[in-house]
Formats: C-alpha cells, structure tokens, sequence
C-alpha cells in the first residue's frame, strides 16, 4: 500500500503534525493532543507506519553543533544522460556523506546537490575530489549558503 496515496482524516493530518514536531512522543500523550483514546490512536498510528506514510523515526541532529556549519549548492552538469550514466551517478552520489540532498533537475543542469561541511577549505576537498569524480560530471557550478532561512534540521 506504500505506492498508493493514503487517504488522511483530520485525526491521522493531526497525528502526523505531532509526530513530525515531537517523534518521541508517548502514545498516551499522542492521544491526549489529538483528543482520541489511546487503542484507536494507536490503531491509526500502526495504519500510517504500515501504509507507509510513516517512513520512520530518527533524531534529528543539528549540524552546526556537530562542526558542520558550511552549506554549498551545487550544481552538476553531466556530459552523458542516457539511463545508464543517470544510474551510475545516482549510485555514486549516494555514497558521498558530504551530499545531504541529491536531485535531478529539468534545467540547463541535470543534477542540484546539498553539500555540507566543515569550511570551505573541507568543501573544495569534496568538491575536487569526490564530486568532481563522479561518473560522468562534465561541469559544476558552487553556490554557498549564506544563512538559512527555513530548514528542517
């Protein structure tokens, strides 16, 4: 059921939006906030996980306090993009820790990368080395991140 869109009540909308700002939230306050009992909210949080719309749970860490403040945007330009270079870069991007963002664009470029790291000393080192290596990269251009705005961290 992961591949059809689930149809959301006001109940599960209401679950979603506590879970996304608070994951570790017990099931009985989970269901004090969205004004259900606790066996249907729970029947209604294992619907959302098994369907899917619920990936999963995980912490979310602030990369500035793990040394991670620098923020570049880059773009890529690929010199082949028949299937199989789009899935071999797609394969070797994915392994680069620094990418925290990865999308093909319909633009005068084919990919847009997020890449954090420490500095821009760290940056060009990726850039040069991991990026720049990537199968079939013909040209990119580097945007550095000023302040962000609005992020999920």
């Amino acid at each position: 059921m992961s591949n059809a869109q689930m149809e959301l009540d006001s109940y599960d909308k209401a679950i979603l939006r506590v879970l996304a700002a608070e994951g570790r939230i017990t099931a009985t306050e989970l269901a004090r906030r969205i004004g259900l009992s606790k066996s249907p909210t729970q029947t209604r949080l294992k619907r959302l996980e098994e369907g899917g719309v619920i990936a999963g749970y995980r912490a979310m860490l602030d990369p500035i306090a793990m040394g991670l403040a620098h923020v570049a945007f880059v773009e890529v330009r690929l010199s082949d993009t028949r299937e199989m270079a789009l899935q071999a870069f797609n394969k070797a991007v994915r392994l680069i820790p620094e990418v925290e963002q990865c999308h093909m664009i319909a633009s005068r470029f084919d990919y847009l990368l997020k890449v954090r790291t420490a500095d821009i000393q760290d940056y060009r080192r990726v850039l040069a080395e991991r990026i720049s290596a990537l199968p079939h990269v013909a040209a990119t251009s580097t945007y550095v991140a000023m302040e962000a705005v609005k992020e999920l961290v």
